[in-house]
């Protein structure tokens, strides 16, 4: 059992035969202010050895890389199985965001995006999930982390059980509202359906990129599985369900799906689920040669969007020059010296 895999039923079995409230202290202390065991001076000595020894840590740090600016931070982690995965921490002006992985690797088999191209090994436990918050929180401080998106490595509809203990831990635990946590997915049709169903107001956000089930089957290999028709189905029913925004990715490349056409079709799809629109000029990949859409036509295309009746917006893109950025992340054991903190 990893350190932040017990529930709180779970720790107090472990706590069995403590004091009663033992329970709280370890609790607020791992949990609340996210302290190492050993800081925990409240608790007996032998008492610490023992969960220390009984509740390791998952993830060991292997880079830290930080960006020019200082506003990005992505771990490299190793796991217990020598797996490997990637957190990103972004500071904006009015907000601090964990980008969290729930799977080492990716199945969805994505092209453009890095995780997609270097395969599937293994999905996440929930203790997994829930650490990558913890420890980028330990490192935000004095910054409070105000946000989560399951963005980064893997598709959390695919490990849904695992994922959504996670959102509820994020949520009672670390005090994290379900406003303030969003869950992205290439369109996993049973984890939107599923999500429509749950208690917790969690944001989706689905990563579209195309608009006709033709070109999609192609960049987004689960679209034969679940074409756009399906996946508007489900949409919808989570929109009648939580009546959330609903947020449609858009990962513009050059000449694939920045055209007049996909201008039209985007629009289209999009208000029929009064979904909004982050266009994101694509990232580079070494797998994937096509080049992201220049600049000035991204913006082109949000105002052709927006005049057709669609509401769409430009992403900022954080942490491209240390491979932080929206589709990157690969958890690449060739990794430069991360820069210095400025």
């Amino acid at each position: 059992m990893l350190r932040y895999d017990p529930n709180r039923d779970e720790l107090a079995a472990l706590l069995d035969g403590e004091p009663r409230y033992r329970l709280d202290q370890v609790w607020a202390g791992i949990h609340e202010r996210g302290e190492e065991i050993d800081d925990l001076t409240n608790l007996p000595k032998a008492l610490r050895a023992r969960l220390t020894d009984e509740l390791p840590l998952a993830l060991t740090p292997e880079v830290e890389s930080i960006s020019d600016d200082g506003d990005t931070v992505k771990w490299l982690w190793r796991l217990h199985d020598g797996h490997k995965i990637e957190t990103v921490l972004m500071h904006y002006d009015d907000r601090t965001t964990v980008c969290v992985s729930s799977q080492a690797g990716c199945a969805m088999a994505c092209g453009f995006c890095a995780t997609g191209q270097s395969g599937f090994d293994r999905h996440l436990s929930v203790g997994e999930i829930v650490e990558q918050i913890v420890r980028a929180r330990r490192q935000s401080a004095p910054r409070r982390v105000s946000n989560i998106v399951f963005m980064g490595m893997g598709e959390p509809f695919a490990n849904y059980d695992r994922t959504w203990a996670a959102v509820e831990r994020i949520n009672k635990d670390l005090g994290i509202g379900a406003r303030h946590i969003t869950i992205s997915t290439v369109g996993v049709v049973p984890g939107i359906e599923r999500l429509a169903e749950e208690d917790l107001p969690v944001n989706l956000a689905v990563s579209l990129h195309v608009a006709n089930d033709r070109d999609r089957d192609e960049l987004v290999p689960l679209n034969k599985r679940y074409p756009l028709g399906r996946l508007r189905e489900a949409c919808q029913r989570y929109l009648d369900a939580k009546n959330r925004r609903l947020s449609f990715e858009w990962a513009l490349i050059d000449g694939v799906n920045d055209r007049d056409s996909d201008v039209d079709e985007l629009a289209d799809y999009a208000r029929s689920l009064r979904a909004h629109i982050n266009l994101i000029p694509l990232n580079p990949t070494p797998g994937y040669l096509t080049r992201g859409t220049p600049l000035d036509r991204v913006y082109t295309f949000r105002d052709a969007l927006n005049d057709r009746g669609a509401n769409a917006t430009v992403r900022r893109t954080r942490g491209t020059e240390i491979d932080a950025a929206c589709g990157q992340l690969r958890a690449s054991r060739q990794l430069v010296d991360p820069p210095k903190r400025r």
